[in-house]
């Protein structure tokens, strides 16, 4: 039997909770590791947080200046020597979400072909990270270098994971602070001809907060999944929103379609998250008609617009903490300093670039405490992918960005 595949038959039939045990057996028994440590990137992808039985009992390793981060964040793997022992620090990514960083320690110098064995295993590992935790909390306290609060516990869990990649796009999405937001949220579901995206800011503070933005992201994937316009799935939100809060909260919404065959993408501006792309090194805000957010009257009728996505596009999401947060003098961002990080960042990968934008941020705060929660979210369009029979999708209209006006 191929080894790497002994080791992930172990590691499906140990207990989820025993999955670093497992590793430090089947790997020292068929490839003769002498450690292997499972480090886990925290909320805020800022630091390496180490599996143990005991959670938060291990001291986090900075992403920024180590060699384990730099596999992290070029997904690459990177190597340190001591003496005649070489320790390899694999990424541990599944389909384009980063989870952290899988150090396996060997002795002398093994041949490319070991690595490569083992950053293949590295791979498998994730997905059994996947599935081990709907039953186990293990993996998602060694995650948290501190305590979240409620509204974050809700508002994560919300999340349809971190970065994405397709052939047709990749995806990234960041939430700050990581440990204590609560309306900010996103959302994205691709299917063989169409990815979703949606970007939320709900009203209010706290869990309260995060409980308005769990019933519109619920009440839009309810729609979603029924298969019905993107039109109706705001106008069923919006009933769903008013219907229990009767207009007296709400939730600002971007709502898009992507069609995967063409690259058309289908638009309802419900409120305050903006669009920029970049496009040959020029970033530009993508304008709409910006109707009413959610839940803010009954029986709201909402307009579908459009615009064209073209190969080699990068699309950046902000939400109101972003574009309205404060600088030491009382200042607000404003578009020209979002454009210039979405021009300043054009060559990290997608998954990168919402942690460095909003690192900018709070640069620019100068440790400023920020007065609302932000949200930035990266899609890079790699190119359509043409299906036999997807046809043209709906008619829409194109609009026109502050350069074209």
């Amino acid at each position: 039997m191929d080894r790497s595949l002994a080791v992930e038959r172990l590691l499906r039939d140990v207990p989820p909770h025993d999955l670093p045990g497992a590793l430090r057996s089947g790997l020292g028994e068929h490839f003769g590791t002498l450690a292997v440590e499972l480090l886990m990137a925290d909320y805020a992808l800022t630091e390496l947080c180490q599996v143990g039985e005991q959670p938060y009992t291990a001291e986090p390793i900075p992403v920024d200046g180590t060699t384990p981060g730099a596999a992290f964040l070029t997904q690459t793997a990177t190597f340190t020597r001591d003496g005649d022992q070489v320790t390899g620090f694999l990424p541990v990514s599944v389909r384009g979400d980063r989870l952290g960083v899988l150090a396996v320690t060997l002795p002398g110098e093994p041949e490319p072909p070991v690595w490569a064995e083992l950053q293949r295993f590295a791979e498998a590992v994730a997905h059994e990270l996947f599935v081990a935790d709907r039953d186990t909390d293990l993996y998602i306290q060694a995650r948290r270098s501190s305590r979240l609060t409620l509204a974050a516990e809700m508002q994560w869990q919300l999340l349809p994971g971190r970065a994405c990649t397709r052939p047709e796009f990749a995806l990234g999405g960041q939430l700050e602070p990581a440990y204590a937001i609560y309306g900010d949220c996103f959302d994205w579901s691709a299917s063989a001809r169409k990815l979703a995206v949606t970007l939320i800011n709900g009203m209010g503070e706290g869990s309260e907060a995060a409980l308005l933005t769990n019933l519109a992201v619920n009440a839009l994937r309810n729609a979603r999944r029924a298969g019905i316009p993107l039109d109706a799935q705001a106008e069923l939100a919006d009933q769903a929103l008013y219907a229990h809060y009767r207009g007296a909260e709400h939730v600002a919404a971007l709502l898009l379609e992507f069609e995967l065959a063409t690259g058309a993408v289908t638009v309802v501006d419900a409120g305050s998250p903006r669009l920029w792309r970049l496009r040959d090194g020029k970033a530009e805000r993508i304008l709409f008609d910006e109707q009413l957010p959610l839940g803010t009257f009954d029986g709201t009728i909402y307009t579908l617009e459009g615009f064209q996505a073209a190969d080699g596009d990068r699309f950046v999401f902000v939400s109101d903490g972003v574009y309205n947060a404060l600088g030491p003098h009382g200042e607000r961002y404003g578009d020209r300093e979002l454009a210039e990080a979405v021009a300043a960042t054009a060559e990290l990968p997608a998954a990168h670039v919402p942690g460095a934008v909003l690192r900018e941020l709070s640069t620019r705060r100068h440790g400023s405490q920020a007065e609302d929660d932000a949200m930035v979210v990266c899609l890079d369009w790699f190119g359509s992918t043409p299906l036999s029979g997807t046809g043209n999708g709906p008619a829409v209209t194109v609009r026109r960005t502050d350069a074209d006006r």
